[in-house]
């Protein structure tokens, strides 16, 4: 069997951990643990003005594809889409990407059409066994749990409530049991709360650094997760909480799908700030060709572009391959998310018009200096824009003055923002 990627970045990692630098990628197709139906993507065969999903079978087709292709450490999964690929198909075998499945589904995550379980307060829920992820059936042999996924995601939303959250615990410790005695690692998720009004949102970061650092204090080596997952919330909370324990491998999650520079500028700026490994699942799902996506995800995870370059070079690439982007090329180049900054606050990145798109009023052809050239200009330039009049940042969400389908509305776009 060919040798794992993740398991040779792990050795190398915590070899180093403060001059390696190795980095994680997994691309996350799991999706349908939380999104149902819709969460395949558009079906490129969709007309304007109508919605078609791919099938199941496409998105299936696309796992092999990103698997071939060799660029990510970790394919996660379904459990029902792991048996498929691991076991019945054996599309990891030979090849240095692991295969992980989702090893829990709490219920803020179930976000159906119509429903309404992503609003109220997460509980704990598991649809897959550990030996149905291992082996596809409800008890397994020794040799049959190294069939299928010997790695899973597990995921605690933390709510700042002590009823819901010792349930939480009380949950991932029976888990780390189970995993422990079947041979199965495992890295955890923790997701920010999803109860109204849990944490004053300038106290969010250290509440969500506070909760890991409480929640493994007392797991001994052989029940801690490989890395964590969790939501980028700037560079101080990421630096306190790579310099309390560096081996800890801090892992970020993608969002909901942005504009292109918001995926590959995330991944820098966390990679800059210490994150280990990144997990991206809707801003692939979305892109318009995926494989050239993930391509410059490694690229922007081994520091060999950088954000702005990426951008630039994705979209030749859709070009080249007759590709219509998204957005256009000035479009794609801004930001759209607010944790770029050192705070976490809502600063916005612009990028000034490129120079092949400005009128030539001189004709310096790139040879009068950086002061005479447009195309020598800074590439970006940082500005504080005012964040828009209905959203408040610095305080927390007033419920009260809503409606029902005005709170629904907030938590579907919070769960757009988070999940990836």
């Amino acid at each position: 069997m060919t040798i794992k990627s993740l398991d040779q970045k792990l050795q190398r990692i915590h070899a180093n951990p403060k001059l390696n630098k190795d980095f994680i990628l997994a691309d996350a197709k799991d999706p349908d643990m939380a999104l149902g139906i819709a969460a395949m993507g558009k079906s490129p065969e969709a007309h304007h003005g109508e919605t078609r999903y791919r099938s199941l079978a496409e998105f299936r087709d696309i796992i092999t594809q990103v698997v071939e292709q060799k660029l990510v450490d970790i394919m996660l999964m379904s459990a029902s889409t792991a048996e498929v690929m691991a076991i019945h198909r054996n599309i990891f075998a030979n090849s240095p990407v692991t295969p992980a499945a989702r090893a829990n589904d709490t219920t803020d995550i179930h976000i159906l059409r119509g429903g309404q379980s992503a609003t109220q307060p997460s509980l704990p829920f598991r649809t897959a066994t550990l030996d149905h992820i291992q082996c596809g059936k409800w008890s397994c042999s020794p040799l049959e749990r190294q069939k299928g996924v010997n790695l899973g995601l597990y995921s605690i939303t933390f709510n700042n409530d002590s009823n819901l959250d010792r349930n939480a615990l009380e949950e991932y410790k029976k888990f780390r049991i189970d995993a422990e005695q079947k041979g199965f690692r495992h890295f955890l998720e923790i997701f920010d709360p999803n109860r109204e009004s849990a944490v004053d949102p300038l106290k969010l970061p250290g509440f969500i650094n506070d909760a890991i650092a409480r929640t493994l204090g007392g797991v001994t080596s052989k029940g801690r997760p490989v890395f964590l997952k969790i939501v980028y919330h700037g560079p101080k909370a990421m630096e306190e909480l790579v310099h309390y324990d560096p081996h800890l491998d801090v892992g970020i999650l993608g969002g909901s799908a942005g504009t292109t520079y918001d995926a590959f500028k995330l991944l820098a700026e966390a990679r800059k700030y210490g994150a280990r490994a990144a997990l991206y699942g809707r801003k692939i799902n979305n892109a318009e060709h995926q494989l050239s996506f993930i391509r410059y995800l490694r690229l922007l995870a081994d520091g060999q572009v950088s954000p702005e370059e990426a951008v630039k070079s994705y979209h030749g690439d859709l070009q080249k391959l007759n590709i219509k982007p998204h957005r256009s090329l000035a479009d794609d180049m801004k930001i759209t998310t607010g944790v770029m900054n050192y705070s976490g606050s809502g600063t916005t990145i612009s990028f000034p018009e490129s120079a092949s798109d400005k009128k030539d009023d001189h004709d310096c052809a790139c040879k009068g200096g950086p002061k005479a050239c447009p195309c020598d200009a800074p590439v970006a330039e940082v500005k504080k824009e005012a964040p828009p009049a209905k959203v408040d940042k610095t305080s927390p969400v007033d419920f009260s003055k809503m409606t029902a389908k005005e709170k629904m509305a907030y938590h579907q776009k919070r769960w757009n923002r988070i999940l990836g």
